[in-house]
């Protein structure tokens, strides 16, 4: 499936796709000077929504933010871009792309006097490791690469140089055989998948990384958080050691483009009896039928276009 559409939303007018260029010299093609999002647009009945619109605006502009690089645009003024890109494309479900980064004036290590530009552009793009994964769960390893420690990068910003990091886990991973790699922050203990956060159930208890190991805050780990304590399951936000991983009940993944991914392989160790779980399955479920619309938003995470 092509990774295109008609038109990009560049800094204010709908630009071509062929056409959205920057130049070479741009900041943030030298230095990962950018922040971005990843969000989905779900066919939901008749019509189409975005999934959790302004909360991961917010977080865009919070990343920026880390980086002193806030665009002359204002949250309001994106979240209203990004329908009207999807609206233009005519996209019944899309994967959608903002992104804020510093583009060209001069080179160097100080980004300060460089433009701040943004771009949102939006496609179909399916689901992540396709239905089977989602089915019948992915195959994971334990990386060889360590997230950045704290107080080097700020794991809370979704900076494009973080996911320099990502691309070495995730081709460690496929080329070992893996389908996802799994990180452990530099003490050892569980962060994140490459670009998912990671659950774990244990004797009828979920266990998810705190939110200062490592990770970066997800915003589909939260409504999984706030989901599993509709359904009445135990939570706990915790230090997780890696063995964890092999004596599980159940693992999963989630993110923008994960959704609910179960993991029935990690390792050399099959989890459990290698099925998808019991608690897995209802969050799974439940998640998918609001963002379907097969029963209520009760939590105002859509946003329809």
């Amino acid at each position: 499936m092509a990774f295109q559409a008609d038109k990009i939303w560049f800094n204010g007018e709908l630009v071509d796709w062929d056409k959205a260029k920057i130049h070479v010299l741009s900041h943030v093609v030298h230095y990962g000077s950018g922040v971005f999002e990843g969000l989905r647009l779900y066919k939901v009945g008749s019509r189409s929504a975005v999934f959790r619109l302004k909360e991961h605006i917010r977080r865009l502009f919070m990343s920026a933010k880390i980086y002193r690089m806030l665009p002359k645009f204002s949250e309001a003024e994106i979240n209203k871009a990004t329908l009207e890109i999807l609206r233009v494309n005519k996209l019944p479900s899309a994967y959608i792309r903002p992104l804020i980064f510093r583009g060209f004036k001069e080179l160097g290590l100080s980004p300060l006097h460089c433009p701040v530009d943004v771009v949102i552009a939006a496609w179909t793009w399916g689901t992540y490791r396709g239905e089977a994964g989602l089915k019948n769960g992915i195959s994971a390893c334990t990386s060889s690469w360590f997230r950045p420690a704290p107080n080097t990068l700020p794991n809370l910003a979704k900076g494009c140089g973080n996911y320099l990091s990502s691309q070495l886990i995730k081709m460690e991973a496929l080329e070992r055989g893996f389908d996802e790699g799994i990180a452990l922050d530099v003490r050892g203990n569980l962060a994140e998948g490459s670009g998912e956060n990671l659950f774990v159930v244990k004797d009828g208890t979920l266990y998810t990384p705190e939110d200062a190991g490592s990770i970066l805050p997800g915003i589909t780990r939260d409504a999984i958080l706030t989901l599993a304590k509709e359904l009445g399951i135990p939570v706990k936000q915790a230090t997780l050691p890696r063995e964890i991983l092999y004596l599980a009940d159940e693992l999963f993944l989630c993110g923008t483009a994960a959704e609910v991914t179960p993991v029935s392989k990690i390792d050399s160790f099959t989890v459990a009896n290698g099925a998808v779980g019991e608690i897995t399955r209802a969050l799974q479920s439940r998640f998918f039928s609001i963002v379907n619309g097969e029963s209520e938003d009760t939590y105002n995470w859509l946003t329809y276009i």
